[in-house]
C-alpha cells in the first residue's frame, strides 16, 4: 500500500502542477493500481474537484477529461456512435465495472502500460494529450516517452478531432478478464489506414500505410504486423503473438470495408 503525509484536493491546475514540481508530490488518478505499490510520498494531489471528470463534444472533438472513468469510456453515446462502439468494445474486459468505475483515462495513458487496451485503442485514433505546462501533443509522440518518475507535468485531457476515419478493435485474451496476450486498433481514412497494436508485452505503438501500396488487405494486414516486435511472456509466445497480431488487423480491415477488397 502506498504511503503519504499530506493530502491535497487542488482548487485549480496551476496549483496541483507548483505542487507537483516537487519530487516529493504525487498527483491522484482512480488509485487502482497506485494502491499496490509501495510507493511513499510527502504530499498527494487530487484533482477531482477540477471538473476533468467530463466527456465533451463539439462539431469538430471529442475532449476527454483526464479524470473520466474507463466506465465513462464505455457508455458514452458520442464517442461510441461516432467510432463504431470501439470504446466500449475496448474496456468491456477489463476486470469489471467496479473497477472500470474506478480507473482513469489520465490514470491509463500517463502510466503508458504494455498492457492498455485503452492506449491501443486512442493511439489509431490519431489522438492528442493536453499536458499543463507542455501543452498539446500527439498521443503518438507522448506514448513513445520513457515513464520517468521525475516527469512533473499534469495530463489535463485528451483530444480525438472528427476527422471522418472508421476503427474497430479487438484483442485476444487467454481468460475474460485477464490482461490482453495482444490488442489491436485499426483505423481508415480514405485510402490511409493506422494500425496500432499493443500488449506484445510492450506497450502499444502506431504504423501508418497507404492502400494504395498493396494489392490485397491480406498483404496489406502482413506488412503491418510486420512492422512490430512481439516477446514472449507467460501469456503467450512473440511467434503466437505475431500470428494473432496479422489475424486481428486483417480481420478488423475487412470489417471495416465490410469484405475483402482486392485492387481492380
Amino acid at each position: 500500500m502506498f504511503r503519504a503525509d499530506d493530502y491535497v484536493k487542488a482548487e485549480s491546475l496551476a496549483e496541483a502542477y507548483e505542487l507537483c514540481k516537487k519530487r516529493s508530490s504525487l498527483v491522484l488518478g482512480g488509485m487502482v493500481w497506485m494502491k499496490m505499490t509501495g510507493v511513499t510520498k510527502r504530499t498527494i494531489v487530487d484533482l477531482s474537484g477540477l471538473g476533468l471528470d467530463k466527456i465533451e463534444e463539439t462539431d469538430e472533438a471529442f475532449f476527454i477529461g483526464c479524470m473520466c472513468t474507463l466506465r465513462q469510456l464505455e457508455t458514452d453515446k458520442g464517442l461510441n456512435a461516432y467510432f463504431g462502439g470501439i470504446f466500449k468494445e475496448c474496456t468491456r474486459h477489463i476486470v469489471g465495472v467496479q473497477m472500470r468505475g474506478c480507473a482513469t483515462v489520465g490514470g491509463s495513458i500517463w502510466g503508458r502500460f504494455g498492457f492498455s487496451d485503452i492506449l491501443t485503442c486512442m493511439l489509431a485514433l490519431d489522438a492528442q494529450v493536453e499536458l499543463f505546462h507542455e501543452g498539446i501533443i500527439s498521443l503518438e509522440e507522448f506514448a513513445a516517452r520513457p515513464v520517468r518518475r521525475d516527469d512533473r507535468d499534469i495530463l489535463v485531457r485528451i483530444i480525438i478531432k472528427k476527422d471522418g476515419r472508421k476503427a474497430a478493435y479487438a484483442s485476444q485474451r487467454n481468460a475474460q478478464t485477464d490482461f490482453p496476450l495482444i490488442a489491436c486498433c485499426v483505423a481508415s481514412k480514405g485510402r490511409h489506414w493506422f494500425v496500432s497494436i499493443g500488449a506484445r508485452p510492450g506497450r502499444a505503438r502506431l504504423v501508418r500505410l497507404k492502400e494504395d501500396d498493396f494489392d490485397t488487405l491480406p498483404q496489406l494486414a502482413a506488412e503491418a504486423a510486420g512492422n512490430f516486435t512481439y516477446g514472449s511472456n507467460m501469456r503467450g509466445s512473440g511467434e503466437y503473438r505475431c500470428f494473432l497480431a496479422e489475424v486481428y488487423t486483417r480481420r478488423l480491415m475487412e470489417r471495416l470495408r465490410g469484405r475483402s477488397v482486392r485492387k481492380q
